[in-house]
């Protein structure tokens, strides 16, 4: 089977998100073909480099959304009319809400880029701009954007374009010869699925570990919140767009999303969290089927089946060092529990900082904790330290977990929280904060508490730092959940299944296409009808006796693959690309 994977700002490159997931998964599945279509966010990633891709990867085609992408490509008066007509059932769609005006226009444009070459100076046009401009004075818009200003319209207008440069690609005349194309994340990620889907009829199958719509709200709103906004504010700018130009963006990625969510033929949400997200943006549940990531618990073997390993007063978080983690409130909660059990420390270990945050959480722990000693001769020392996995202390993620006893998670926002998943493979007791997908991941086997509510989280550590049988027990329990639902094993082998019944239900291609009707062999270049072991001289002497059979028979030149093979000594192959190498290319 030949898979069409598409990334954005991920996989195959060294950094990003999806990597890994996408990684384990191309690596878990090497009786497939796999294609990867990547769409890369900044070129600081590209010069980062990439993974090693397996032999069963046949070619990658990447394309940059950071960078300009004029072709040069201008309009002739037909094509300008009919670009304007399109564009403008578009911005009707995002501005009104209404989702036919929206896929007419958005698919209208991907046609006319197609016969006719990229949208890179159309959608940067003044024909565009007063198209929002028209769009957003119109009666039915919404109330958020009727005050749109001229500088709004064109911030939009900008971002816009580079959201829809994927439909200025021609990948999807690649992905309709694949028998899946699998999006690896919602959004622009999953257009050019979309558009292998309207016009060729490829299943389309999208994954969300975390749902793009979501992501965005949040992005725009941490935006805002750095500065007010409006014209010439601190908050203004490209970092911190205006109210007007969050409402458009966000009225554009809800659009987006509720035609992916109509158009698959399977979505896979990573936890019962993002599926009720993508059914309140219009996915229905016989589409949905909820695939928990997968992870290598061989990483965390050594710890987890070690459950005297760690000190049993100390208390261990994970993750990146960011204000939707409320490391503020963790450490207030630790003070709490220092006054009643003064041997307890909290070891803090970053996989990622956000430098100006990670100051202030230094500044704080220096306050509410000075430097102790045990006599006038012995030097000071914090019960919080700040820490860096791949340090002497902690040179792997299991190292750290296995530091301690009891693991903490204070967020405040999350999705699905990786590090709790891996702190259960561990076999570590949790405190967790209710947010996201914390619940379903733990499933009784942890510790749960409000968020922003530094007293319930320090008296749940206490009770588990005062019950060392207690916390053995959790553990033990969140061990057996994690090697249960959250093993790359039962990730690959779910989506293994999901492959063969995407393809089971029939062909829905226009074109009346037959899957698998044309053998993998036949795009391999050479020989492939007849056996390595013969010479050729044996193959020329029977070709004219394979070639002579009676009219009728079955066997004659045209019915008899090893008499074709004979009679052409260098057939054309269909697929020029062995399967055992990588053809790249950049867009």
């Amino acid at each position: 089977m030949r898979i069409g994977l598409l990334t954005e700002g991920g996989y195959p490159y060294a950094t990003g998100e999806a990597r890994l997931w996408c990684d384990r998964l191309v690596r878990g599945l090497p009786q497939h073909e796999f294609e990867l279509y990547a769409l890369s966010r900044s070129a600081e990633q590209e010069e980062r480099g990439r993974v090693v891709l397996p032999e069963h990867v046949t070619r990658v085609w990447t394309a940059p959304l950071w960078a300009p992408a004029d072709d040069g490509r201008t309009y002739s008066r037909r094509e300008r009319r009919r670009f304007a007509e399109c564009f403008k059932d578009l911005v009707r769609g995002i501005c009104a809400g209404e989702p036919e005006p929206f896929a007419a226009g958005l698919y209208g444009l991907a046609e006319l880029a197609r016969e006719q070459g990229g949208l890179y100076a159309a959608l940067r046009s003044e024909t565009a701009v007063r198209a929002v401009e028209s769009a957003c004075r119109a009666p039915g818009a919404l109330r958020s954007v009727q005050r749109a200003q001229v500088a709004d319209l064109l911030d939009f207008v900008d971002e816009l374009e580079r959201l829809l440069r994927p439909l200025s690609l021609d990948w999807y005349e690649d992905l309709r010869e694949v028998d899946v194309c699998h999006a690896a994340a919602g959004g622009v990620a999953a257009l050019p699925g979309l558009l292998a889907k309207r016009f060729f009829g490829v299943p389309l199958l999208v994954t969300e570990y975390g749902v793009q719509l979501r992501a965005h709200y949040l992005e725009h709103s941490a935006d805002a919140a750095s500065g007010p906004g409006g014209p010439g504010g601190p908050g203004a700018g490209r970092g911190a767009p205006r109210p007007a130009v969050r409402a458009l963006l966000a009225a554009f990625h809800t659009r987006l999303a509720a035609e992916i969510y109509a158009r698959a033929d399977l979505l896979t949400p990573g936890n019962a969290h993002a599926r009720r997200w993508q059914e309140r943006c219009g996915a229905t549940r016989d589409r949905l089927q909820t695939v928990y990531p997968g992870m290598e618990a061989d990483r965390f073997a050594t710890v987890g089946e070690d459950p005297e390993r760690g000190d049993p007063d100390t208390l261990v978080w994970v993750g990146r060092i960011e204000p939707a983690k409320d490391l503020i409130a963790l450490l207030h909660a630790f003070a709490e529990v220092r006054r009643a059990a003064p041997d307890a420390r909290l070891r803090i270990f970053a996989t990622a900082v956000v430098p100006g945050y990670l100051a202030d959480c230094r500044s704080l722990a220096a306050q509410l904790f000075p430097d102790e000693a045990a006599d006038a001769v012995t030097v000071g020392e914090n019960p919080v330290t700040f820490e860096e996995i791949g340090g002497p202390e902690a040179p792997s993620p299991a190292d750290a977990y296995g530091s301690g006893r009891v693991v903490v998670l204070s967020s405040v926002i999350e999705g699905f929280p990786i590090t709790l998943a891996e702190a259960m493979l561990c076999g570590r007791a949790t405190v967790s904060t209710d947010v996201g997908a914390v619940c379903e991941v733990i499933g009784g086997t942890g510790l749960v508490v409000p968020p922003r509510n530094p007293r319930a989280l320090a008296d749940a550590c206490l009770s588990l730092l005062r019950d060392p049988e207690r916390a053995h027990r959790l553990g033990a329990a969140a061990r057996a959940r994690a090697l249960e639902l959250f093993t790359v094993e039962q990730n690959v082998a779910a989506f293994r299944e999901i492959y063969l019944r995407l393809l089971a239900r029939g062909p829905a291609r226009p074109d009346g296409g037959i899957p698998f009707e044309q053998p993998p062999e036949a795009r391999v270049p050479g020989h492939w009808t007849s056996p390595a072991w013969a010479a050729p001289a044996e193959a020329a002497d029977r070709a004219p006796a394979t070639g002579s059979g009676a009219p009728g028979a079955g066997s004659g030149p045209a019915s008899d693959p090893a008499s074709a093979s004979a009679a052409d000594p260098a057939p054309v192959p269909a697929r020029t690309p062995a399967t055992t190498t990588t053809t790249e290319a950049t867009v």
